[in-house]
């Protein structure tokens, strides 16, 4: 007994000491556990619910009817010759992505404490969990956008080629936005608070209900500096093959996620060692 204790393997598990050390064989390693989780929240979201999945397509639609009548009706906004409901529902379809993966994201350490201080995983396998988890609910809005396009007729542009790279840019902005404010949450909790006026605000900061064309000409350099408006404006020309977003305003947004995301990953590793002792 004692000569089998005395050659038993011992893992030592220690924090790395290098903050901007990204180990992603480690994360592919854990991969598995990635998707398990999404699948888990995907499918914990509508657990118990009469509606089910259906609330997937419930929220996009009334959002969709609501702006319709406020925004195309009673405020009479362009919707660049096209039917407002699709108008609309284009730019809907990217940002409740957005919006839930952010949401979830903000609040995946806190929501998943038990895990992290029963077991050893990568952390940031949490919030990059919650990223993936959204895109369920984008694929059956997504089925609705074509079903609401085939109804209108209405073909999509050669530029559906480049549908996913506005995906990324909006799976990407919610990570790097996500790393910053999940790190946050364990130690402010006041953070899971201020998440929702963000989102709303951010909203009508995007030009989800109207189009970017009508924000004046002095604004529009500051105005691009939101990563959704390349990403709305990107949905909205690839899908009905409208004024296409600008290059430019592009690579500042794609620049400003890379330093958020790279700074987010810089915070959330300073953090991680403290999280299993504050959470």
């Amino acid at each position: 007994m004692d000569n089998r204790a005395a050659h038993a393997h011992v893992t030592e598990i220690e924090p790395s000491r290098a903050l901007m050390s990204l180990d992603l064989a480690e994360l592919w390693e854990y991969r598995e556990l990635l998707f398990l989780l999404a699948w888990r929240d995907a499918t914990v979201r509508y657990k118990q619910s009469i509606v089910g999945v259906g609330w997937a397509l419930i929220q996009p639609v009334m959002m969709m009817l609501i702006f319709t009548v406020v925004f195309g009706r009673f405020a009479k906004l362009p919707s660049e010759g096209v039917p407002y409901t699709v108008f609309t529902l284009c730019a809907l379809l990217p940002w409740n992505y957005f919006s839930r993966s952010l949401t979830d994201s903000s609040n995946s350490l806190v929501g998943s404490s038990n895990l992290i201080t029963k077991i050893y995983f990568p952390r940031l396998i949490l919030p990059i969990s919650r990223i993936f988890s959204g895109l369920i609910d984008f694929g059956i809005t997504f089925v609705l956008l074509i079903g609401l396009l085939v109804w209108y007729r209405i073909a999509p542009s050669r530029a559906v080629v480049a549908l996913p790279l506005f995906l990324l840019l909006a799976m990407l902005t919610s990570l790097a936005v996500g790393l910053w404010l999940t790190a946050m949450n364990v130690k402010y909790r006041d953070v899971g608070f201020v998440v929702p006026f963000v989102i709303q605000f951010w909203m009508y900061a995007s030009p989800v209900a109207y189009s970017s064309s009508i924000i004046p000409a002095r604004l529009r350099a500051l105005y691009a500096l939101n990563p959704m408006v390349s990403v709305v404006d990107g949905f909205r020309w690839a899908l009905l093959g409208k004024n296409p977003p600008n290059f430019l305003s592009m690579l500042a947004s794609l620049a400003i996620v890379i330093v958020l995301l790279v700074s987010g990953v810089y915070y959330f590793r300073r953090m991680e060692r403290t999280f299993a002792d504050v959470i």
